[in-house]
């Protein structure tokens, strides 16, 4: 703690707490909890996202992160855990202007490329799905995919985790073997594959 405080007061931190006690340390804590209500009471609208990165490139992602605060014309505030790397930007937007969530959403995929560039991952905490599912072939080769997609398929044969969630491309069961139709019907038919 002393060596981090040493250089944050040569960083010119304008206010540094370090708990001495438990309930200080909860009580900071507390605090990081509720920044996320606080960006709530700034804007009507925020996307968070969720990349890590090798904790010595957090100066270069977050200078590349302000710039692309200037391309899209929104504000983010970061509110991570630094220590182990992992980083939950929240782009502030109004979802009433027309293009204002997608271009978050475009700042957000942004984010999670510049972490991946950095040698870092899409995701430290809080895991694919959707969101980030475009990106997995940013992170991943077409290999290393089939070979998620095999062992996704061995533990789920019928398709019932998660189904059109993780996987950029259509590989699914089917590719192997075990693709259920019933009366003509694809399971989940309302899911997208590419």
């Amino acid at each position: 703690m002393g060596v981090v405080s040493d250089v944050a007061r040569a960083q010119g931190a304008i206010e540094l707490k370090v708990s001495t006690t438990e309930e200080e340390r909860q009580r900071i804590w507390s605090s990081r909890k509720l920044a996320f209500s606080a960006i709530g009471k700034l804007c009507p609208d925020y996307y968070c996202t969720d990349g890590t990165i090798p904790r010595n490139k957090l100066p270069e992602v977050l200078n590349k992160m302000a710039d692309m605060s200037k391309k899209y014309g929104l504000d983010y505030a970061n509110c991570f855990h630094a220590g182990d790397g992992n980083l939950h930007p929240i782009i502030m937007y109004d979802a009433a202007k027309p293009g204002d969530l997608e271009k978050a959403e475009e700042f957000g995929a942004d984010v999670l490329i510049a972490c991946v560039d950095a040698g870092g991952v899409l995701s430290g905490e809080h895991g694919i799905g959707v969101e980030k599912r475009d990106l997995m072939t940013h992170q991943f080769t077409e290999i290393d995919l089939q070979q998620q997609q095999m062992v996704k398929c061995a533990f789920d044969p019928k398709d019932l985790l998660n189904p059109g969630k993780m996987f950029p491309t259509l590989c699914r069961c089917a590719e192997f073997g075990r693709m259920h139709v019933h009366n003509g019907n694809l399971r989940f038919a309302d899911i997208p594959r590419f």
